[in-house]
């Protein structure tokens, strides 16, 4: 769905629709979206800007940060969100973001594709780890093996050879004590 400036000009949009998986592009690999992105917004020209505000929810899966096990995760944010025509931009020397402008986001053209602000929002929405479990024991960093589903018969207290100096001198100065 296009939003398109002359459009909103005329009339305020309401939005619902869904977004099967696989229709919308991410950009990234680091997790599939498993249920329809439902949204629903209202899309309206404010001040020559487009303002677009609403809703969305979703469920995606990523790997756990600890095991890499899957984790499935559900996403619902709220947005309220201004877009400028990129032409509004001041192409001289004092071509800063002030405060103001840091909250709003640019386009080019007469408008811009809904799928890429509602990517841009699940993207915000993703935790930056997201675990199985609380007491996710994550995998053997010796042996590779997943600790919630078998023992691994690594030794525990393995010494990092390159420290194996410093543990001479550890053992010394114990030794003096």
């Amino acid at each position: 769905m296009f939003l398109d400036v002359k459009e909103l000009a005329v009339r305020k949009l309401r939005i619902h629709k869904f977004y099967p998986p696989g229709t919308i592009d991410y950009h990234t690999e680091e997790f599939q979206q498993t249920e329809p992105l439902e949204v629903r917004a209202t899309a309206e020209l404010v001040d020559g800007e487009i303002r677009l505000r609403g809703e969305l929810h979703t469920r995606i899966e990523l790997v756990c940060a600890r095991c890499l096990d899957p984790v499935t995760e559900e996403i619902s944010r709220e947005f309220d969100l201004f877009y400028r025509p990129m032409d509004s931009i001041r192409t001289e020397e004092d071509a800063k973001l002030d405060t103001d402008e840091s909250e709003v986001a640019f386009f080019e053209g007469a408008g811009f594709f809904l799928a890429d602000a509602l990517a841009e929002q699940v993207n915000l929405a993703i935790p930056m780890k997201a675990i199985c479990r609380s007491d996710c024991r994550g995998l053997c960093p010796q042996c590779g093996a997943n600790l919630n589903h078998e023992e691994c018969h690594c030794q525990t207290h393995a010494a990092d050879p390159r420290l194996a100096q410093l543990a001479r001198v550890k053992q010394t100065w114990c030794k003096k004590q």
